[in-house]
């Protein structure tokens, strides 16, 4: 990635990540315009680079339950945006902490599928939300219902790895396609399926863990 698609990237963040906070903070009918929207172009994306049509259903379905998770994340416990805000969180700073290690420490190659990932970047991939998960927990103590146990140390460590998971099932399907981005309707990110493809099995199985798990 060369000088001026690190810093559209960084810009773009820059712009993106105050207002998606503040629309899952305030929740109401924006926030949940924003998560038709993000699911229609999504899935456009997915439909034009999936060759096939068992894929193509395959994919908007797995999408389907994903934004429907992300709005339960959001309204199923007592209106709390703190559960959903966790979740991103580790996501985020899953991928942060990947780019960071990898491009810092290089070293040995984790899959072919996705030749930029490495060893070092899935260590930092684990590291990075841990530390943020825990000042997560110093910040909205008196948000979130449950403390930063080594249950919940659990629970970074296994959303950090469905959303590696899920970012190298994207990468599958792109390399496949012969595509290195989904979409550009993001500057310096690509498409809103290449931000969110780390996101797609840890927001369902989040809200399955936080159903079913008294932490």
């Amino acid at each position: 990635m060369n000088l001026n698609e690190i810093i559209k990237r960084i810009l773009s963040s820059i712009i993106l990540l105050p207002i998606i906070i503040f629309l899952i903070i305030k929740g109401s009918y924006l926030f949940n315009l924003l998560i038709i929207l993000s699911f229609f172009i999504s899935s456009y994306e997915w439909f034009k680079m999936s060759k096939k049509l068992f894929y193509t259903i395959l994919g908007i379905f797995c999408l389907m339950i994903s934004f429907y998770s992300i709005f339960k994340l959001r309204n199923e416990f007592d209106n709390n945006y703190s559960y959903l805000l966790l979740v991103l969180l580790i996501c985020v700073s899953t991928d942060i902490g990947g780019y960071l290690f990898g491009n810092f420490f290089k070293g040995p190659k984790l899959t072919k599928i996705s030749p930029k990932k490495t060893y070092s970047g899935m260590i930092g991939s684990f590291l990075l939300p841990v530390l943020f998960t825990y000042i997560f927990f110093i910040f909205f103590s008196d948000q979130i219902l449950f403390n930063f146990t080594k249950e919940m140390l659990i629970f970074t460590l296994l959303v950090s790895l469905i959303s590696q998971i899920g970012d190298i099932v994207i990468s599958y399907f792109k390399r496949k396609s012969k595509i290195k981005d989904t979409g550009n309707i993001i500057p310096g990110h690509g498409g809103i399926l290449d931000r969110i493809d780390g996101m797609l099995f840890a927001f369902p199985f989040s809200y399955l863990i936080f159903l079913n798990w008294t932490f």
